[in-house]
């Protein structure tokens, strides 16, 4: 029941990048319930999220490191995604 509850959540907030808008419903499910199998993931997509947060508010640019650290978290958090779906397509098939 856990699962299916934190799918429904994940699914909700857009878990999926722009290149798997097209997706099916199902395989959007498949891949949210996939981060259920890898909570650790899960997190660190949160963690990241709220470290751009963060950093998009702060009054300073880090040493001039701000820009290139919220494009570097963006792109962990896509590829992140791209691995979750990748996983997903292939419980599927199995």
């Amino acid at each position: 029941m856990k699962r299916l509850v934190f799918a429904a959540i994940i699914v909700s907030f857009a878990f999926f990048p722009v290149s798997t808008v097209s997706a099916s419903p199902a395989q959007r499910v498949a891949a949210a319930a996939e981060l259920g199998e890898h909570p650790r993931i899960a997190t660190a997509i949160t963690d990241l999220e709220d470290a751009i947060a963060y950093m998009e508010n702060a009054p300073h640019d880090f040493g001039g490191h701000k820009a290139a650290a919220i494009a570097a978290c963006h792109k962990a958090i896509n590829q992140l995604k791209k691995a979750m779906a990748y996983r997903a397509r292939k419980d599927m098939k199995e």
